[in-house]
């Protein structure tokens, strides 16, 4: 499983660049936004990856599972500095126990980012400590759960007179969908057919 994984991904070196992969279908949607930079982190410790569930009170995405990340500061080198410092900012996650695999494509969503996924391996002993103020709860997910077809949910949503359509994951009690499921579909595709 992890052979296919590394195949799937873009290698450091090469780390991917705007537009998203799903570029045409956000013009549709939301016309010709100039998208802010963000990246996150599609951790996976023990063939596990792992998801947050964000507060409640969030002024954005409240009560929705995300992957830790977020906006790029300016005093970031790159999308991997980025991805690791919210990881810690966000689950207390320490940055010397991830070792980054590669990037997915860049992907754009309705709220006007455009954030590159940045795969890594967490070591085994890492522990999480949610930020109380952004995080409700850190969980993983079998990669093989997310693997299994019929683990994936398909539905079509109307956005702004378009129909859209959506995918999403259900595992513990916890729904995964939006930008979080795209994500991670994207993932399961590229394994499937590198």
């Amino acid at each position: 499983m992890m052979e296919a994984l590394l195949r799937a991904l873009r290698p450091l070196s090469q780390p991917p660049t705007a537009p998203g992969w799903n570029h045409d279908v956000m013009t549709e949607l939301i016309g010709h936004t100039e998208c802010r930079p963000a990246a996150v982190l599609i951790g996976l410790r023990d063939e596990r990856v792992v998801f947050t569930l964000r507060t409640d009170h969030l002024s954005s995405h409240a009560g929705q599972v995300a992957f830790p990340g977020g906006s790029v500061d300016a005093s970031d080198a790159n999308a991997l500095t980025t991805a690791l410092r919210e990881s810690e900012e966000e689950i207390g996650l320490d940055r010397s126990l991830v070792t980054p695999l590669g990037y997915l494509d860049c992907f754009e969503t309705i709220s006007g980012f455009c954030i590159t996924p940045v795969v890594a391996q967490i070591a085994t002993e890492a522990t999480f400590h949610p930020a109380p103020d952004e995080v409700a709860e850190v969980f993983e997910v079998p990669l093989t759960f997310l693997l299994e077809p019929e683990n994936l949910k398909r539905y079509v949503m109307d956005y702004r007179g378009h129909r859209r359509e959506m995918v999403e994951f259900q595992y513990g009690g916890h729904r995964i969908w939006g930008a979080t499921a795209a994500i991670v579909h994207n993932l399961l595709q590229k394994m499937e057919h590198p």
